[in-house]
């Protein structure tokens, strides 16, 4: 596992969001000027279109970035991601501002949150982030399968599930970012988990001394068949679509 923090930071800066914290310099390191200009991105354009809620902007780097940004505490080196749901870029963003070792798909449906990503993407420098409008359900055959799939306030977990095992590689994990929530969503989708493909299920809680309370993070990881049969024939048929549309092409 990769070496929590601990970089040179630059100096602070920035308006319209509250002032970051002082962890915030810790954990974003030398990507911290980006992390400051992705918070006034959030509090501006994200208020505006409509992406975030006003009333989270006083608590923009608790809630939001520093609460995202320790989720790479469980992410492995070098892998691939596949952030579902990614909406204004939570836990994506703050993740890829932390790992530049990850290669990193924000995959949303609405066309609205995918221009916004990839403005954030752009003005950023983000050369490891992709972003992908669609489904969960739409992309399979399109997207390779990832090591690790993130979510945030997507869905309960059984309904998650069904849309993010099915994207992982064999023997890869789902980390969703839960609340209170989470013993409770993980005992009721048990069976459902199951099915789809899941060996492995645990509760971790990541964060500690950055964000209080630490973050909550559910981890699914499964076995050789990720989705169960249902979704492998479904993939499979993606796939074949997918490479009949390029000979044709």
């Amino acid at each position: 596992m990769p070496t929590r923090y601990g970089r040179t930071v630059p100096r602070d800066g920035g308006s319209g969001a509250s002032p970051a914290p002082e962890q915030a310099r810790e954990v974003f390191g030398d990507r911290f000027a980006d992390a400051v200009r992705y918070a006034e991105l959030l509090a501006e354009a994200g208020v505006q279109r409509g992406l975030i809620g006003p009333r989270e902007v006083p608590r923009l780097w608790e809630r939001h970035l520093l609460n995202c940004a320790v989720l790479s505490e469980v992410v492995p080196e070098g892998v691939t991601v596949c952030d579902v749901g990614s909406g204004a870029g939570l836990p994506g963003i703050p993740l890829a501002l932390v790992r530049e070792d990850l290669r990193i798909t924000l995959l949303e449906p609405l066309l609205r949150r995918t221009t916004f990503l990839t403005e954030v993407v752009e003005l950023l420098g983000l050369d490891h982030v992709t972003v992908m409008r669609g489904r969960a359900e739409e992309v399979m055959g399109k997207l390779p399968p990832v090591h690790v799939v993130t979510a945030r306030a997507v869905a309960p977990l059984d309904r998650l599930a069904t849309w993010g095992i099915p994207l992982l590689r064999p023997y890869g994990e789902m980390l969703a970012l839960k609340g209170d929530t989470a013993e409770e969503e993980l005992k009721s989708a048990a069976t459902a988990l199951s099915k789809l493909g899941a060996v492995t299920t645990s509760i971790v809680h990541v964060g500690e001394g950055v964000v209080d309370p630490m973050s909550t993070v559910v981890r699914v990881e499964v076995g050789e068949s990720p989705g169960g049969v249902r979704f492998a024939a479904k993939r499979a048929k993606a796939a074949r679509t997918g490479r009949a549309r390029r000979r044709r092409g």
